[in-house]
């Protein structure tokens, strides 16, 4: 039953496809930023891996041209001899494609020129995923960085402040000690997220290392709500680049098995040739046909029909796996969202002015140091949780992006091909 499904799934591709992509246009409103969108065209063109893929479309293009040329050239002949006869000939033989064999050559080059087309497509998004990431990790990287800058400076003016407190004889040795404890520790949390920061910032560096990073957009604060073309999965799904190169693998082990098929009809040749003999004229005709007594060529359409099988399986376990990807994409997404929307409305405003707060309650003594280094690291540590959550939200978007195939209508279609 699942394989009717799949298989009627990929008669019904290409319809299914052009519907698919009128119902994006329509339900994706947002776009991104006119800034983001110019700086991920510039570095898709100049990525090597898309030129790389780009090259590689070229040459199936070629490739399929080299097959739709006829198979065989005509044969020019010239014999002499000098004996008790002079005899001089000139002859043109020309093998005839009587299997159509060029037909299927054709065929089966055009369709792999299909799947380096959808690999092609492929490649252009999945840089494009990774520079967002990259972005989203660098943005990140940079706000828990002057956080942790912020963490370093209160637990430094704790520091001072209990170091004052200890002289004076307010503050006993062991909140003392963990005063400078914390500053240490909010020192190392320093250097962390600092090198945390150098490393999202290679992330983006591997895919444009000219750009200067002053240069570099910023993603969007809020992120928009699903669309309702999310409510039918399937229709992304068989629109999806990698969907789309296995279904053409499929395609072209169709091709295969019938180019098998015909290469196992014999091609004849015929020949004309004409010439003198002792002062005569001669005129001959020849027709010769190979005779595929000793080997049938039986095996190779066996294999062929085996590896069709094995890309129909292929292609059945990517669209599986594609499907569930897309519906926990939108999952994620959407938890994610929610969390972040619940922070926005009551946790980013509780937290406000809480630092100025707890200080004040231990200055004044209605808080023990304990009690306020718990609940300062414990504010600090919900800002920091915050910006992880929203790195994993812009993260779960384009990941659903990439899930359900709208990362060209995100960014703008054809602005970066």
């Amino acid at each position: 039953m699942q394989k009717a499904f799949y298989g009627l799934a990929l008669l019904l591709g290409g319809f299914i496809l052009n519907l698919s992509v009128v119902q994006a246009a329509e339900t994706v409103a947002t776009r991104a930023d006119p800034e983001l969108i110019r700086f991920v065209r510039s570095v898709v063109e100049a990525n090597p891996r898309v030129q790389a893929a780009q090259s590689a479309l070229d040459a199936s293009g070629a490739f399929r041209d080299a097959a739709s040329r006829p198979m065989y050239n005509p044969e020019l002949s010239f014999d002499a001899e000098n004996s008790a006869s002079d005899m001089r000939s000139v002859g043109i033989s020309q093998t005839i494609d009587w299997g159509g064999k060029r037909k299927a050559r054709t065929a089966v080059a055009e369709s792999m020129r299909l799947v380096v087309e959808a690999e092609y497509s492929a490649a252009r998004w999945a840089v494009v995923v990774e520079l967002l990431d990259g972005l989203a990790q660098h943005q990140t990287g940079v706000e828990r960085d002057v956080l942790a800058e912020s963490r370093r400076k209160l637990m430094q003016d704790f520091a001072d402040l209990a170091q004052r407190r200890f002289d004076a004889g307010d503050l006993n040795q062991v909140e003392f000690s963990l005063a400078k404890l914390a500053s240490t520790d909010a020192r190392i949390r320093k250097a962390t997220a600092s090198a945390g920061l150098a490393e999202a910032r290679q992330s983006v560096r591997n895919l444009t290392p000219r750009i200067p990073v002053a240069e570099w957009p910023s993603l969007p604060s809020s992120m928009p709500k699903l669309p309702q073309v999310a409510s039918n999965p399937q229709t992304l799904v068989l629109a999806l680049p990698q969907v789309l190169a296995v279904r053409r693998q499929v395609e072209s082990a169709d091709a295969l098995v019938e180019l098998r098929r015909r290469e196992r009809r014999p091609d004849p040749t015929i020949s004309l040739a004409g010439g003198r003999e002792d002062g005569e004229n001669l005129v001959a005709l020849s027709v010769t046909m190979p005779l595929f007594v000793r080997n049938r060529f039986n095996h190779e359409v066996s294999a062929a029909v085996a590896e069709r099988s094995q890309a129909q399986q292929i292609a059945d376990d990517v669209m599986q796996r594609a499907h569930a990807r897309l519906i926990s994409a939108a999952e994620r997404y959407e938890l994610s969202r929610g969390a972040w929307g619940d922070w926005e409305l009551t946790g980013q405003t509780s937290l406000a002015n809480q630092t100025e707060q707890l200080r004040k309650l231990w200055q004044s003594g209605e808080l023990s140091t304990t009690d306020y280094l718990v609940q300062l690291r414990q504010t600090l540590d919900v800002q920091e949780s915050a910006l992880d959550l929203r790195e994993v939200l812009w993260r779960a978007w384009f990941e659903w992006l990439w899930a359900s195939g709208q990362v060209d209508t995100w960014l703008g279609r054809g602005t970066y091909r």
